[in-house]
């Protein structure tokens, strides 16, 4: 194999050229295009780390609100449960305030009641007494003048003490 030194020299010179060539016309817009693509590439892949950011910050949030409205949730619930306990001992301390004033009621009712039949017993007795107190009185005025006035004497006593 020969070596020729002059196609060496004309390949480089050759290489240079097209080098130079391409150098001037079309490594810089491939490069620009490359660079543009590159970038392209940086700006897209930043994207997505923000937009994956985002999205973890959007998902605690996310799992924030959800875990406040368990939250909330669970107080209603407790207050709905303290409300209706409260309404039921409400309830039933006004049962028992009814309870207490109609057996009150119930009570005043059947004293008044009870003092009415008395009165209407003490009369009753009164007036029976008295027929009876007249028959015997008058069996022994009859019978005897001294006890009539005695009788009479008494009974003024009696009449002037409960005055």
């Amino acid at each position: 194999m020969v070596i020729h030194w002059e196609n060496i020299v004309i390949t480089i010179i050759a290489f240079a050229l097209l080098y130079w060539l391409l150098n001037k016309f079309a490594f810089g817009k491939l490069f620009a295009v490359m660079e543009k693509r590159r970038e392209l590439v940086r700006g897209q892949l930043e994207e997505a780390k923000q937009t994956r950011e985002q999205a973890t910050v959007y998902v605690e949030e996310q799992k924030e609100a959800l875990k406040q409205a368990r939250q909330d949730a669970f107080e209603i619930i407790e207050q709905a449960k303290q409300s209706s306990s409260k309404q039921a001992l409400d309830l039933l301390d006004q049962a028992k305030a009814d309870a207490t004033r109609m057996k009150e009621e119930a009570i005043r009712d059947i004293e008044s009641e009870r003092t009415k039949a008395v009165d209407a017993l003490r009369g009753e007795i009164g007036a029976f007494s008295v027929n009876i107190a007249s028959k015997l009185i008058e069996r022994e005025v009859e019978n005897n003048p001294a006890d009539q006035e005695k009788l009479v004497d008494q009974y003024l006593k009696e009449v002037g003490s409960r005055s």
